[in-house]
């Protein structure tokens, strides 16, 4: 959804659900612009503004926003605190939406349900921050991690602006799902509630792979991810990362992505002539097609449409 709009309350309605007031703070003509998009359970949008806003009210109970400058026009804070181009605004539903938003304002954000947001945070990254994640504030995240996160985010709307088909697979939305919770959790987890898992000892690295290998192999028809590698084998992801690169040489998103890819061609080599080869790449997973070509064409010599061409070739 997009609507461009000429009026503050027009633009704070387009936020459905959420109880807030927007209040321009100084004159001349206002031009704001809302973006959204759904990625199942996440909500993820994009809001610009011209003027200098207030914005009161409630943050959505039971879901916990999080934000990070596109452009800053000036000075804005949030909860108490200045809004700066390297942090995350992060706001915890059912509390107090306290912001002044700068003028010339564009910010990206996601709208995520608090407990999908820490069973991810339980289960996969092995870490607890519940409670020490400020209510509503803006964190001063690893510069790094910041623009990870932006650019995720503006990277989800530019697909589903260009080729919505692509995230209607469920593969590709849940793939990018659990890739943007891994994000938001790395941008929220203060470093003393990070996993604290001590390092495992050469003899259970190697078991670890070949377990980790084990269940890869045997369900290689399957959009695997990480994720679902770290609750089938009931370890953090800092500790699959850590014997994958000790035992391997190569990290487990690598790995996994390898054995998509190769998913992937074993499809395409099998397919009719007139198949969709994006269509083909989501069911498997992926969902930025740019950057799927590219590992693809790096991984094989050829790209996806060569490997369907000779493939009907031969028949």
């Amino acid at each position: 959804m997009r609507r461009d709009t000429r009026d503050a309350d027009e633009l704070a309605a387009c936020l459905s659900d959420w109880n807030q007031i927007y209040e321009q703070l100084a004159p001349g003509r206002f031009e704001g612009r809302f973006v959204e998009c759904r990625l199942q359970d996440i909500q993820v949008f994009r809001e610009r503004t011209n003027q200098p806003l207030y914005e009161a009210g409630l943050v959505r109970p039971g879901w916990h926003v999080v934000g990070v400058p596109v452009h800053l026009g000036g000075v804005g804070h949030c909860g108490g605190r200045p809004i700066r181009a390297d942090g995350v605004v992060s706001m915890r539903g059912g509390n107090e939406l306290d912001c002044r938003a700068p003028a010339d304002f564009d910010i990206v954000a996601a709208s995520i349900p608090q407990q999908l947001l820490l069973d991810h945070a339980r289960e996969v990254e092995h870490c607890e921050f519940e409670h020490a994640v400020p209510h509503s504030t803006v964190i001063a995240a690893d510069p790094a991690i910041t623009q990870a996160l932006r650019t995720l985010l503006l990277s989800v709307l530019d697909v589903a602006a260009r080729a919505p088909a692509q995230l209607r697979q469920p593969a590709a939305r849940r793939s990018l799902q659990q890739r943007l919770l891994a994000t938001v959790v790395r941008a929220l987890a203060h470093p003393s509630v990070v996993s604290s898992d001590s390092p495992p000892s050469a003899s259970a690295r190697h078991a670890l792979v070949t377990r980790a290998q084990a269940y890869m192999r045997s369900h290689v028809d399957e959009p695997l991810s990480i994720e679902d590698l770290c609750r089938a084998l009931q370890v953090s992801r800092r500790t699959l990362q850590y014997s994958f690169q000790d035992v391997l040489q190569v990290n487990p998103v690598r790995y996994l992505r390898t054995l998509r890819l190769n998913g992937v061609r074993r499809t395409l080599r099998s397919t009719p002539p007139l198949a969709n080869v994006h269509d083909i790449a989501a069911r498997w997973g992926f969902w930025h097609m740019s950057r799927f070509a590219d590992d693809y064409r790096h991984m094989f010599g050829e790209l996806p449409s060569q490997t369907t061409r000779l493939s009907n070739d031969t028949r």
